[in-house]
């Protein structure tokens, strides 16, 4: 499902250490795309599936609000799987599995609704894979995701480097998913039906506490685009790739806190055709 994003191992186990953070990072997007997920979900006992669900939160957001709906969140990191079932098992309509989540779609089939908190953008093929989900979907079924805008409109994510040019061919990665066009396009090759996607502004935030600094500094060097750019970087030059980011930071900083304005795409889809 992904490409050289290594989800089973050492970008899940991160992902997995940095679940607090992240979560925070999205919580403020976190509210746009829980009620978009409710004003989609159909009425009654639905079978729900949270694609690339990470910690679990947004399944749990799920779980709790529709307790008539047996959810299940699938991802491919062990070490996320097993953190998202010690926090929610005491949710009893939820569910995680590890493993690759369309593979898992196929085995839930059919399904009535399907979600994901910025785990699209790893689809090595998006047209195969929404096509792949497409099928295991109930005739309408819902689609509802969110995706990050064009790093140019996300400022945190170029601290370090200018935001490159959008590449002419898909690439998997953060921002693939940031030019509504190219997916309003794969998504209606894949049998989607897609209203036009909700741009949504939110604060993205990186550091918190007496120390917002420190806390935002060791985020953002663990995860997205700084933290790439030091992994690559040669390490006699990472301590003043870290120093530049940190005063990045506290020029940001607001008191006990580290925002930064953060721009998503909200997508609500329904399935065309019958099951097949």
């Amino acid at each position: 499902m992904t490409s050289h994003f290594d989800w089973t191992g050492r970008v899940g186990d991160v992902w997995a250490e940095e679940w607090r953070r992240t979560d925070r990072a999205f919580a403020d997007l976190a509210r746009h795309l829980d009620a978009a997920i409710l004003a989609a979900a159909p009425a009654g006992a639905i079978a729900a599936l949270d694609l690339g669900c990470g910690a679990g939160v947004t399944s749990a957001a799920l779980a709790r609000a529709r307790p008539d709906a047996r959810v299940l969140g699938a991802d491919l990191s062990d070490a996320l799987i097993a953190i998202a079932r010690d926090r929610f098992a005491d949710v009893p309509n939820l569910g995680f599995e590890q493993g690759d989540a369309i593979a898992i779609a196929e085995g839930q089939a059919p399904l009535d609704l399907v979600v994901s908190r910025h785990g699209v953008m790893f689809f090595a093929d998006p047209v195969l894979a929404f096509g792949r989900l497409r099928r295991t979907m109930t005739p309408g079924g819902a689609l509802v995701f969110s995706c990050f805008a064009p790093a140019a409109e996300n400022p945190w994510a170029v601290l370090l480097a200018p935001a490159a040019p959008p590449a002419a061919a898909y690439v998997p990665g953060p921002f693939s998913f940031g030019d509504p066009d190219r997916v309003g396009a794969m998504l209606r090759q894949a049998g989607w039906e897609a209203a036009a996607p909700a741009r949504v502004a939110f604060a993205y935030r990186v550091g918190a506490g007496e120390d917002p600094v420190a806390d935002a500094t060791a985020f953002l060097t663990r995860i997205g685009p700084a933290a790439r750019l030091l992994h690559d970087a040669p390490p006699a030059d990472r301590p003043a790739l870290v120093a530049r980011l940190a005063d990045r930071l506290a020029a940001q900083r607001n008191a006990s806190t580290i925002d930064f304005p953060a721009v998503a795409w909200l997508w609500t889809a329904r399935a065309r055709g019958e099951l097949s």
